[in-house]
């Protein structure tokens, strides 16, 4: 009875500050997208009209995984990981190319990106893979969810995408430190890591594509190639630094309006943001950001049970790895892997998934005061 009761508030289950949060985030990428694309064609609609679009399509994810019972969701784990994995072999083989990389599936005018909904799917795999039963030994704790972890991380770094690669691992990493590695183990894995470094390091070098070589050249050497690989970075920095305390106002950018900066609206919308809000309106993100966070952390921390303990580490695992890398990278302090600024950044795909994922998070808290699954 107390679950119906639970289940039938309806948006009583809403959290007035995680939506508000949300929706003033989404507000300032649709501001920062029109600004630096208002000038542009976008093909059949303008790029801020694509994103409202996506955001729309956003909320009717973010509503289905909030209402629909988490656990019901997780036992659908591993189908919807064969799926995404027939996707990414899909694109692979058919998929649309662009600057360098093949990522996307063509859907008419759109395009799907099946590695950013792979980063959801993984988090629903490992929370149901430990939650299952009790996991003890290195076998059933870090090398079975490794080895499950291995042929989405392998499809995607082929594309190539190094960034929803590198989201892979951090949300494997934040499930194992949730469900408990011991210190010694830890100090095995990080002796045999330093050991093996060398020899991955040269595999990895080895298999990356020549503009991912030349990026990280870039981020080394600052000064290298300033006018090819090493331009994206370099403007980059210009326009943040540009914006100064309060930044040259709305339209007012001048690496953005005048074009210096590319890629202004998708991985690089921070530093337009920066250029025409400061320094001020950076610590404004950046407060969103660290009060969703928050409210994030203090969902996992009173989850009903470890399944929803578990699926809310791994969104805000990628919330937090997706923001510091993006912000870090526009900023020059990592070296450019092509991640968008969740609920910032234009595109479809990632808008998407990350709205479904905070529609789960927020899933997790309403059913955290019912008896029953």
């Amino acid at each position: 009875m107390i679950d119906r009761l639970t289940d039938s508030r309806g948006f009583d289950g809403f959290d007035l500050r995680y939506m508000g949060l949300i929706l003033v985030i989404l507000g300032i990428g649709v501001l920062s997208i029109h600004s630096v694309t208002h000038d542009q064609q976008g093909g059949i609609a303008p790029y801020y009209v694509k994103q409202l679009v996506w955001i729309g399509l956003g909320a009717v994810a973010f509503i289905v995984m909030w209402a629909w019972d988490y656990h019901s969701i997780a036992r659908l784990a591993y189908p919807a990981y064969g799926l995404v994995l027939v996707l990414l072999l899909f694109v692979l083989f058919e998929g649309r190319a662009s600057k360098g990389a093949q990522r996307w599936i063509a859907l008419g005018p759109f395009s799907l990106q099946p590695s950013e909904f792979a980063k959801l799917v993984l988090i629903l795999v490992l929370a149901h893979y430990y939650s299952k039963a009790p996991r003890a030994g290195w076998l059933q704790r870090v090398i079975v969810p490794g080895l499950l972890m291995l042929p989405g991380l392998v499809l995607i770094l082929k594309q190539p995408d190094l960034g929803s690669g590198l989201s892979f691992v951090a949300v494997y990493a934040a499930m194992l430190l949730m469900v408990g590695v011991r210190s010694q183990a830890l100090g095995v894995i990080l002796l045999f890591s330093i050991m093996l470094f060398p020899f991955v390091w040269e595999g990895v070098w080895g298999s990356l594509h020549d503009y991912q070589r030349q990026r990280i050249m870039a981020f080394v050497d600052p000064d290298y190639d300033p006018g090819g690989k090493g331009y994206h970075a370099l403007q980059s920095k210009i326009a943040i630094g540009s914006g100064e305390l309060t930044g040259k106002g709305l339209f007012g950018g001048t690496q953005s309006q005048l074009k210096f900066l590319p890629e202004g609206h998708t991985d690089f919308v921070f530093a337009v943001y920066s250029e025409e809000w400061g320094f001020l309106g950076v610590l404004l993100l950046l407060g969103l950001f660290v009060a969703l966070i928050w409210l994030a952390l203090d969902i996992a921390a009173k989850a009903k049970d470890q399944l929803g303990a578990l699926l809310a580490v791994g969104i805000v695992a990628m919330l937090c790895f997706c923001v510091v890398v993006n912000i870090g990278m526009t900023a020059g302090m990592f070296p450019i892997v092509g991640i968008p600024l969740p609920l910032v950044s234009y595109g479809g795909s990632a808008t998407i998934m990350m709205m479904a994922s905070l529609g789960l998070l927020l899933n997790v808290k309403r059913r955290r005061l019912s008896l029953f699954y």
